[in-house]
């Protein structure tokens, strides 16, 4: 039975609609069945300009079995602010409400999955919502705290997850504790047996360079992340580390890394394929991804995006069993 995966279309202003759309046709013949949420004026006018001759379903019409693409109407966004290429609030707080609605169709058991096309951080934000990125949301909707949901980039057969996210560096520093690195790393693994690893291994990248180097560089990773790994170990977690993140890339001999900072793990996978990154939030009960690249309203509305990253996130989704969170757990 295919999968069926909710596809957010993202910021309306960006390329998400037009990726949405072209990806759903273009995996109307494979495992996973695309369920397009958004407004539906928008909608209709990407399948007129890139996929004219597919048609659109309700749900309901899917779930019976109509070979067209199913779509859910959230109105979000009056057409006086569809402007492909502006950033705008009004576009930012549609972008939320198109993932909140996805996320709900996840949690009544009518999806599988869910897909968020890109969002602007700047746009929501202007609308007045408190956002630095799609795990954070999941995790209110899901009911958790922010820093309960992780985020797994995964592109080319790397996998990194990180502990913190988007805010500075020094914020960052501060508010790492073992804990939270315990958490994070309990959230990949229970990730990657979704992803069907049986029996994961974690490399855990140091805070410092060389891992501190025993407390050359600093005592952070004596007093945080050794003794995080060390909690990993005793729960039955196959993780190694800390060590420095250049060492562990070169040796590439886990199945997942567990970055501590935001340009540890987005760097290589963005090196390695900078439009084909999958983004999985993981430690809520719903199974999400977005995408790993942004709006390009430079591009939007002219016809040239590429949905190579919606079609590969939707493969990976399809194959991710569904019959149990991707909570955190061991």
């Amino acid at each position: 039975m295919k999968k069926r995966i909710a596809i957010a279309i993202g910021d309306p202003n960006g390329i998400g609609p037009e990726i949405a759309v072209k990806a759903a046709a273009q995996t109307m013949e494979s495992n996973a069945q695309a369920v397009l949420v958004g407004d539906g004026y928008i909608i209709r006018e990407c399948l007129r300009r890139y996929a004219p001759s597919v048609e659109l379903c309700s749900l309901d019409e899917a779930e019976q079995g109509t070979g067209r693409i199913a779509h859910v109407n959230v109105e979000a966004l009056d057409s006086a602010h569809y402007q492909p290429g502006r950033v705008h609030a009004l576009a930012g707080r549609a972008t939320v409400e198109y993932v909140s609605e996805a996320v709900r169709l996840a949690q009544s058991g009518r999806v599988d999955a869910v897909i968020g096309c890109p969002h602007s951080e700047t746009a929501v934000n202007a609308a007045g919502i408190a956002f630095s990125g799609y795990p954070g949301l999941i995790a209110r909707l899901c009911g958790k705290r922010e820093d309960e949901v992780f985020l797994m980039l995964s592109a080319g057969g790397l996998r990194i997850a990180h502990v913190t996210l988007h805010e500075s560096v020094r914020n960052a520093l501060a508010r790492l504790t073992q804990e939270l690195v315990v958490e994070a790393g309990v959230a990949a693994v229970a990730a990657l047996r979704r992803l069907g690893i049986a029996k994961p291994t974690l490399g855990v990248f140091g805070i410092n360079p060389h891992a501190g180097e025993d407390g050359l560089f600093g005592d952070d990773d004596e007093t945080i992340t050794k003794p995080a790994v060390a909690r990993l170990r005793a729960m039955g977690i196959a993780a190694d580390g800390p060590a420095g993140a250049d060492l562990l890339l070169g040796q590439r001999r886990h199945d997942a890394y567990l970055a501590i900072f935001h340009d540890q793990g987005h760097i290589p996978v963005k090196l390695l394929s900078p439009l084909r990154a999958s983004a999985l939030s993981i430690g809520a009960d719903v199974l999400f991804s977005s995408v790993g690249h942004g709006c390009a309203f430079d591009i939007a509305g002219r016809g040239i995006a590429d949905p190579a990253s919606v079609i590969e996130t939707l493969a990976l989704l399809a194959t991710v069993e569904t019959n149990a969170p991707m909570e955190n757990r061991t």
